[in-house]
């Protein structure tokens, strides 16, 4: 079936209910976690979902050692890559965190990478995807699904089978909610013992090769509205801690720059469906 007319499977329609049929109901935890691995379910069956040892076994690592430094409600974390050229990283409910390959080709050092995966934990943490879940009743999980892991919604059929569908699954974020995931991403690396000047060199490494080449990023920046006031924010936010702590966290590890090797090496990543 064409993934960007698959309705989405029984076990995430349920899992919707659950969240979108009382309105003004708080999302329990066991509730979020219960969509969180649905929507994961349809993930997979979606998207190109990179099956390899080496690099699980690396962003897990990475990813766990955040969350751990940040997560007070003992969530199970799942962190994959997507097999995906395109630059952009997401999360569902429950701990569920995704990073396309091409962003972390493109990373230069591990704490942007760690940036990344800090921000998206934020978004769980402070549980804007619970409330983003909230807003679906109806859409299209797959289109939605696609467009925001990869680059295909940039052509017309699938532009409007989201209208049809109705509200996006991932929708755009709010300043509000991306500053507070920077404001987060910043703590839980320094917690991590990581540098959290990769947040700012991120983003201002994104920034460069939108101007490049701005189709490879136009996903990231669909759901990750990105201005230069979030780079001056994380920089005055890591400008509080004592310059003396900052130097002892680090930036880089030859893990990491082995991982990016590994990752870059193996066979190219597949065009994505509908193109």
């Amino acid at each position: 079936m064409n993934a960007i007319t698959a309705r989405p499977p029984r076990t995430l329609t349920l899992a919707l209910m659950l969240v979108t049929g009382a309105s003004g109901c708080a999302v329990s935890q066991s509730q979020e976690v219960q969509l969180g691995a649905s929507s994961a379910a349809q993930i997979a069956s979606q998207l190109p979902l990179l099956q390899d040892a080496q690099t699980s076994d690396y962003i897990n690592s990475l990813g766990n050692k955040l969350a751990r430094a940040t997560d007070t409600r003992g969530l199970s974390w799942h962190f994959t890559v997507v097999d995906s050229k395109e630059v952009n990283a997401f999360a569902v409910p429950g701990g569920y965190i995704y990073v396309n390959r091409g962003l972390i080709e493109r990373a230069e050092n591990m704490s942007q990478l760690a940036g990344v995966l800090g921000h998206e934990i934020g978004h769980v943490t402070k549980r804007h995807s619970v409330a983003q879940m909230q807003q679906l009743q109806g859409a299209n999980v797959g289109v939605a699904l696609l467009c925001t892991l990869t680059n295909v919604c940039n052509n017309g059929a699938a532009a409007t089978a989201i209208n049809a569908g109705g509200t996006a699954l991932f929708a755009k974020f709010s300043r509000t909610d991306e500053s507070e995931a920077d404001a987060e991403a910043v703590k839980t690396t320094v917690k991590a013992g990581i540098d959290p000047k990769g947040i700012p060199d991120m983003f201002r490494l994104l920034m460069r090769l939108r101007q490049s080449n701005p189709s490879s990023l136009a996903a990231f920046f669909a759901t990750h509205p990105l201005e230069e006031s979030r780079i001056s924010a994380t920089e005055s936010q890591i400008a509080s801690y004592p310059a003396g702590r900052l130097r002892t966290l680090e930036s880089d590890t030859q893990a990491f720059q082995n991982f990016r090797r590994h990752l870059m090496s193996l066979p190219p990543s597949p065009a994505p469906k509908g193109k």
